[in-house]
Formats: C-alpha cells, structure tokens, sequence
C-alpha cells in the first residue's frame, strides 16, 4: 500500500499487531507499508537504489519474455500477494506483502487486487531498508504458506539464493556469485547466467 497522507483518514496504530487487510485498504500512508501476522512493517519512504530497480527490471523483463505464451504470469511491484489462513475475506487476512517479482501459476489465485494465495515463486532483491525483513519475516512466511521456490538476490555483491520448498521446509542453495548458471526448479528450463546479467547491470 503506498499513497499519499489523507488528514481526513486516521493513521494505523503501529503498535497494534492484529491489523488486517480490510484496514490496510483503508490507509493512506507515505511509505509504503506490508502486513505480516498483523503487524506493520515499513518500507524505507524513499526509492531504492538505482541498482535495485535496474535488477528488478532486467529479471522481471526476462521472466515475461520466457513466460510469454505460458499459463504462468510474472509480477513486480507495487503488487499485493495476500496469504489467507482460514477465509478469503478481507478482515480475515492478516498477511499482506508486495515482493519485488513473484510468479503465478494459477491464475485462479489472480484477481483485479493482486494474488491471493502463494506464489510459485517470489524475488526479493535485497536493499540496507528491508534485509531484515526479507530474510526473517518474510522467510516464515513464505515457507509457511508453500512458496515453492524464493529467490534472495543481493546487488551489491552480485549474489543470489535459493530456498526450495521440500517437505514443508525451506531447503537452501549453495551461494551463487559471478560465474554460475542459475536453473529454477519451479520455472522449468528458465536459466540466469549471473556474470552475464549483472555485468549489463553495472
């Protein structure tokens, strides 16, 4: 959720930590902001680096190219993945998220407000704001929800790594750097060459 401040409509209480998406459609905040168990979490108020939005781009550019024609779909934000437990209802959704690119194969999950339900795969691309968020919070719950497969790419030291879901639990890659050839075990023959894509990137 990211908009403008409305004095007219009231700030969330931050310390509350049983929000839900039902009251996150209502905010108008500054920052862009995520639900996890209820709770608020911030995203720096502003942009990410440069070379963020050059990753973000240039993969989810490459994901649509290789789905094009596919049943699956790519999507970067801002896009709101809602992960519901019990019911699909809005005050019943207390975990909302905007990663940086995820895909979805079951396009039942899709509707005019984003995915509801996991992904088949999410990429967050690391920054100094959100590294904590990505790698504890969002861990648990994509693990959690059956995330099938989540990407953590690091700009700045040009790495990546890849947690597969087995058995319910989060199995991780070796560290990929420079000089590797990544394969997606979710999406099929889908390949990233890591020298060759963040050496366009610099």
């Amino acid at each position: 959720m990211n908009a403008k401040k409305d004095d007219t409509v009231k700030e969330p209480d931050l310390e509350y930590t049983n929000h839900s998406y039902a009251d996150y459609l209502t905010w108008q905040m500054e920052e862009v902001v995520e639900l996890i168990r209820g709770k608020i979490f911030k995203k720096a108020a502003a942009a990410p680096k440069r070379i963020h939005q050059k990753v973000s781009v240039e993969l989810s550019y490459r994901l649509a190219g290789f789905l094009k024609g596919k049943i699956c779909e790519v999507y970067s934000a801002p896009f709101d993945v809602r992960f519901p437990k019990k019911s699909k209802e809005d005050k019943e959704i207390h975990d909302v998220v905007q990663p940086d690119i995820c895909v979805i194969c079951d396009t039942e999950k899709l509707d005019e407000r984003g995915c509801i339900g996991a992904p088949d795969l999410i990429v967050e691309i690391l920054s100094p704001g959100n590294s904590k968020v990505e790698l504890k919070y969002k861990f648990n719950l994509y693990e959690s929800n059956g995330v099938w497969e989540y990407w953590i790419i690091h700009p700045e030291t040009q790495d990546l790594l890849i947690y597969s879901l087995v058995d319910g639990k989060y199995i991780p890659s070796r560290l990929f750097t420079s000089g590797d050839v990544v394969e997606s075990k979710v999406i099929k023959r889908f390949k990233l060459d890591l020298e060759e894509f963040f050496g366009g990137i610099e």
